[in-house]
Order: C-alpha cells, then structure tokens, then sequence
C-alpha cells in the first residue's frame, strides 16, 4: 500500500457522517482542558503525524457523531502539515439527519499559527485539545503518548507503539497511568472493531472449534513505497542530511519503523494473540533480503518466517513478505480440536462442514467504528477503553519476531523485554546522526542471521 492507498483503505471518502446540526464553535483554546465540561461540547482534536495514515484518521474522527473539531496540527515537516491540512478540508462532510453537506470550515479550525512542524511539534499541540491522533513513524510513539498522558489527554494512536523493548517498556508504564486517569486510549489495531473478527474470535473463545493448538497468520504482499534519496533532493533542491532522509524514507529504516513484520505484520499477529488470550514465550525462525537489496531500502529485511510457541504449547507460524509477483495472501486461521476456523468469518469441523459463516459485505468501517466508539466514550464522559496495553504487547511480538530472524536464534519472551537495545537517536536535530549510518557506497548495515546480536 502506498500513502493514497491508506487514505482510501481507512474509507477517506466524501461521504462521512456527522452530528445532526453542525458543530458548535469551539471553546477558547486556554479553556478547562475538555471544553464540554465548560458548557460547550465540542471535543477537540489536534493531529500530530500528518502522512496518509494521519489524515485519514482525522477525516474519521471528524466524521463521527459528534460535535468534533479539528483545532491543530503537527509534524516533522511544514509540507506534510500543508498537504493534510488541504486535504482534510477539501472532504465533504454530511449530516446524516438531514442527508445535507456539511461546510468542512465548521469542522475544522486550523489557522496557519495552529500549525506547528519540527521535532518538538507535538509538545504545542497537546495543550490546546481533548483528543490527540499519534500517527507519526511509530518511533515516536512511546514519547508522543507519554506526554499526551502526562497531559490527561485521550489518545487515538496508530500502531506499532513502539520499535524496541525500551520503547514498549515506556508505553506500559504510560498505559498504566493512562488508566488510572481514566483516559480513554483506543489503538489502530482495527481488528478488535471489526464485527467480523469480533463474532469470529468469541466463537473461538466460546470453544466451537475446541482448544486452540495451531494458529498461522500471514501478511504477504508486494510491498509499499520507497522514497529514493536522490529523488527526494531533487525535489527538495538540495542535499539532504541523513536525519532528514531516514525520516522521508522512515519505513526501511528499524529506529523509526521496525521493520514490515513490526509496522504491518503486526495486525496478524494481534489476532494470533487476541484467540490465545495472551503472548508468546518464545520465537525462532529466519528471514532475509532476496528483492529488496538497493541503497533506499535502508536495513530491513523483505520476508520473515517465524514460529512462536505460547506457554501451553500451542504454535503459531506466522508469514510476511515483501516481493511482488508472489503470492499475496493477508488472513489468520486457527486449528483446534474439535474445529477449524481456516479464515475470519468462517468455522468449520475437522471435516470440512461449515458451522458458522459470516457475510461482512455490509459490516460497517472498523477503521470509522474505532473513532465512533472512541468519541461516544468522550462525549459521555466514561472510561471505556484501554487499548494501549494491548498494543504494546502485539507490538513486542512482532519486534520479538524480528529479533528471532535477525539473529536466527530463538529468543525468550522474558529476554526480549529486558533488553536494553534502544534504536533512537541520541538526539533529534536535523543535522545530527541517527546511530545506523550508511557506508561510503551509500549501503546500510543489514542483520546477519547467525552472527547479529540482538539483545
């Protein structure tokens, strides 16, 4: 999936829907810090991660029920703001009790000075909002959901929630607090919001296909998009430094994404552990480069096979690839004693006669349900959800994953959360280095299974 291809999977399309009579105008921004306790129940959101995946998720959020006002945004770079904020505004909006559009101007109020780019963007768009969207390179995401609950703010945050064990460490300890302030935190695993998934899993649990012994779940596809360096300095007219092109080119480079089986993978092996109802102790497997080798694919491998083992001894074998013209296959599917359920929406017996079928072709967006349900939560004022311990517990399965097939050893649970790899740069400033540095023919160091260390 490209960057237009995640804006048209989240539904980013004309047709939302919103509250019945437009929004009210939005609260002084030096307000209580939830402007509908002050009489006005607009919530307000501010976007910190202005790529695709971030202006989706604001159109979302603006499309759901409630009086929802989009009042700042942020990112590294004062394009991407530029280029969000344009589209964001062009959506029509509807007002599903009248069937009318709706002015997005009414949704949205972000003037050039609520505007922020750089590094420490976000540290100026938490204060002035209810609601804040993460949705940068996942490696700023452990420090980005701090603040934002240090702040009492609500969270949507996309996913992975972090990129090494330091990172997930972070995010628990901030989940911990974020319950205890009773905000609501829901993450872009979107599975858990899709009804299909939702009536498939609890059949699972409810024991239709017996106790769970082998799980395979799969991300295989073509790949995304690669940003090379030298298009990117002709564009920009200059020579770029490595900061700034590791972060254009943020998904090959592990600091910033985790690489693919961390960053997309991920939502599989979610499901894996949402049916086992917990994680796995351990993981081995291998993984490589065959087709993505050139300077701009930075260090991340192109396929990944690993088996993890989870503490009753139950397997779960799990497949991601990047390589076009193979087969493209994204699904889970679980074997169990009495059962299987080979794909989501479908169970069977062990001899193949179906039990239960489910037709999601009129199931609604779960990429709009996890906006829908998060706002109803606000809006109420209850504490409904909790996502990002779960989160970061898929997160570090699939960085547990990644561990096993750069070093091609089997790597504990336990060992893997202890370490003390941390990925991120010393310091984030334009001219400084992250710690992976290409060499003088402009490659970058890729992990060696059987030589790498990872912990």
């Amino acid at each position: 999936m490209n960057e237009k291809h995640v804006i048209t999977r989240r539904n980013f399309v004309k047709s939302s829907t919103l509250a019945a009579g437009g929004l009210l105008a939005s609260a002084s921004l030096s307000a209580h810090p939830l402007g509908w306790l002050d009489g006005d129940d607009t919530i307000r959101v501010g976007l910190i991660g202005c790529g695709g995946r971030g202006t989706g998720a604001a159109v979302q959020a603006l499309s759901t029920r409630h009086r929802v006002k989009l009042v700042a945004m942020a990112d590294a770079f004062p394009d991407n703001v530029e280029k969000s904020y344009q589209e964001i505004i062009s959506q029509e909006y509807t007002d599903p009790a009248t069937g009318k559009s709706v002015d997005a101007k009414s949704r949205i109020d972000v003037p050039q000075e609520r505007r922020f780019h750089g590094f420490d963007a976000y540290k100026q768009v938490i204060p002035l909002v209810d609601v804040v969207i993460l949705a940068t390179p996942p490696g700023f995401r452990p420090s980005h959901f701090e603040a934002c609950v240090n702040a009492g703010k609500h969270v949507f945050m996309e996913k992975p929630v972090a990129t090494d064990a330091p990172g997930i460490r972070r995010v628990l300890a901030a989940a911990e607090q974020a319950k205890a302030k009773k905000l609501n935190v829901v993450v872009g695993l979107q599975r858990h919001y899709q009804t299909v998934y939702r009536e498939w899993v609890k059949r699972i649990h409810d024991g239709e296909i017996g106790e769970v012994h082998t799980a395979r779940v799969y991300w295989n596809s073509s790949g995304v998009w690669v940003r090379d360096r030298a298009g990117l300095e002709a564009q920009a007219g200059r020579k770029l430094s490595e900061m700034e092109y590791q972060m254009r080119n943020w998904y090959y480079f592990n600091w910033l994404c985790g690489d693919h089986i961390t960053e997309q993978h991920i939502h599989n092996l979610d499901v894996g552990n949402w049916v086992m109802q917990g994680h796995p102790v351990s993981a081995h497997g291998f993984g490589g480069r065959e087709v993505r080798k050139g300077k701009d694919h930075g260090e991340i491998f192109d396929h990944h096979f690993v088996e993890y083992e989870f503490a009753n001894g139950t397997r779960m074998f799990s497949q991601c690839r990047h390589q076009p013209g193979c087969l493209d296959l994204v699904t889970e599917g679980f074997q169990g004693s009495k059962g299987r359920a080979p794909k989501p929406g479908l169970i069977e017996t062990n001899a193949g006669i179906e039990i239960w079928k489910h037709d999601a072709r009129k199931d609604p967006n779960p990429y709009q349900v996890e906006h829908d349900e998060l706002f109803e939560a606000v809006a109420q004022g209850e504490h409904r959800f909790s996502d990002a311990e779960n989160g970061a517990i898929a997160t570090m399965t699939a960085i547990l994953g990644r561990l096993a097939t750069y070093s091609g050893k089997r790597i504990n649970w336990e060992d893997a959360m202890k370490s003390e790899v941390n990925l991120f740069p010393d310091s984030l400033a334009w001219d400084a280095n992250p710690k992976l540095m290409p060499d003088a023919q402009g490659m970058y160091p890729v992990a060696m299974p059987g030589v790498t260390e990872v912990l």
